[in-house]
């Protein structure tokens, strides 16, 4: 079987990009409304806490839209902006779908569950959209990867 990659698509990154650029001219805001308000030697402390906050966020929204998975006949190799990582088949537990509630928001994303150690999320699987069909179709190929390399 071909290598296959699991990611998002170009519409998808267009729109958690345009997601993206809103939190963060929302968090570029409060941190300059904290820097115009906030008096004394404690400013440039406010400052600078929601600077590094801001910049974690973006960074970790960069690794969740280009992250990628790459499916091949050895295990999963997990490609993002901060890492890599291999997971062989034979450390796959189970493939699980995940839900995740935010406030007002519920989302859902692909995880890896292994037989020792943590759960590790799949890049380019989460979603706000309850049945998604991309999703769907994304963990079927990554179940029929799993139980060809292990049944074979």
């Amino acid at each position: 079987m071909p290598d296959v990659w699991i990611g998002f698509g170009c519409a998808d990154r267009q729109r958690y990009w345009w997601r993206n650029g809103i939190v963060m001219l929302v968090l570029a805001g409060v941190t300059v409304a904290v820097g115009l308000t906030e008096r004394g030697p404690d400013r440039w402390w406010w400052v600078g806490g929601f600077a590094v906050f801001s910049v974690a966020i973006f960074l970790g929204t960069i690794n969740s839209i280009y992250g990628r998975v790459l499916l091949t006949a050895r295990g999963l190799e997990f490609r993002t902006f901060v890492s890599r990582r291999s997971i062989a088949w034979n450390e796959v537990a189970g493939i699980e779908r995940r839900q995740r509630v935010l406030r007002s928001v519920i989302w859902w994303d692909l995880r890896v569950v292994r037989v020792r150690g943590r759960s590790h999320a799949i890049p380019g699987t989460f979603t706000n959209l309850m049945m998604e069909a991309e999703l769907e179709r994304k963990q079927a190929v990554i179940q029929e990867r799993w139980s060809c390399s292990v049944e074979g």
